[in-house]
């Protein structure tokens, strides 16, 4: 892959280091020097964006600057490791979590992730760092700063992250009023987490889920819920759906289902209007869900 090209306001965003400190800081310290292109526009490289990174963990724990210029690549190094060990700082972590990622190293990522869950559980792990991360990583898609290859990386990692989290679920038997939830990706979408961390919390609070997982065709839903009768459906739309719209899909769900909870939401709905039919709720965020799911419990 083709090393990036950053503009002083992309590395804004992703290191938090503001453009105008960071200009200071090429005239005092010298700590990069941006490159130009044939235009004499200035850019910066994915070596750049590493430094940046780490030089932000460090200053933000109380490093100044005016030190930090003085560490050779693997005292840098160090400190990071030493930073990471104690702390559970989130932008320090999920800045870690985006050299892992950038490097494709595995290791780290998982002494990362897996120190984060034994300090914080595993629930707040994802609420506060996961989600964020992959925030973070939308901005490097945008600047084409990250392949198909290392997306896919760290999303698998993540992804057994979660499954063995769901495992590890202590389950109730005979829980009173438990309610079973039908999750799916409908055709067209493969962004499975979001909709296995749905499953983790439904399954965390004693209820029954059925997973059918990416890309299920609409019949094979109607199919699985005619024999199982949930209580609620819960998909999530990432991607333009193909064979039938994201309003077609739902009221059609709703027509052959009108009392069963439809729960939904995923980045279509934050950029396009969707009219939803009734007893149809949009997921915003995580604290929406558990407020329909008390309902849902309640019902």
């Amino acid at each position: 892959m083709a090393s990036t090209k950053y503009s002083i306001r992309e590395l804004e965003h992703l290191t938090g280091i503001k453009a105008h400190t960071l200009r200071i800081w090429e005239k005092r310290y010298g700590i990069v020097t941006p490159k130009r292109t044939p235009t004499n526009i200035r850019y910066y490289t994915d070596d750049d964006l590493k430094k940046l990174l780490n030089i932000s963990i460090l200053n933000r724990n109380g490093y100044k600057i005016s030190s930090i210029v003085n560490l050779d690549h693997e005292d840098l190094s160090k400190k990071i490791v030493s930073l990471s060990k104690q702390s559970v700082d989130g932008d320090n972590n999920i800045e870690n979590l985006i050299i892992s990622m950038i490097e494709i190293n595995e290791a780290k990522f998982e002494k990362i992730l897996s120190n984060l869950i034994i300090n914080m559980g595993f629930e707040e792990t994802f609420l506060k760092i996961i989600i964020p991360f992959f925030e973070k990583i939308g901005i490097l898609w945008q600047v084409g700063a990250i392949s198909p290859g290392q997306e896919h990386f760290i999303t698998n990692l993540i992804r057994q992250k979660v499954i063995v989290a769901i495992d590890s679920l202590f389950r109730p038997a005979n829980l009173i009023n438990q309610k079973t939830f039908l999750l799916y990706l409908p055709e067209g979408e493969l962004h499975e987490i979001g909709l296995l961390f749905y499953s983790y919390l439904i399954q965390k609070r004693g209820h029954k889920v059925i997973y059918l997982g990416q890309m299920v065709p609409f019949n094979d839903v109607l199919e699985v819920a005619e024999k199982q009768n949930p209580d609620a459906f819960l998909m999530l739309f990432t991607a333009n759906l193909q064979s039938m719209n994201i309003e077609e899909h739902l009221n059609e769900l709703h027509q052959k289902y009108p009392e069963t909870h439809i729960l939904t939401g995923g980045f279509q709905f934050k950029i396009n209007t969707i009219k939803v039919p009734p007893k149809t709720i949009v997921l915003e965020d995580i604290n929406k869900f558990k407020e329909e799911l008390h309902l849902i419990e309640k019902d």
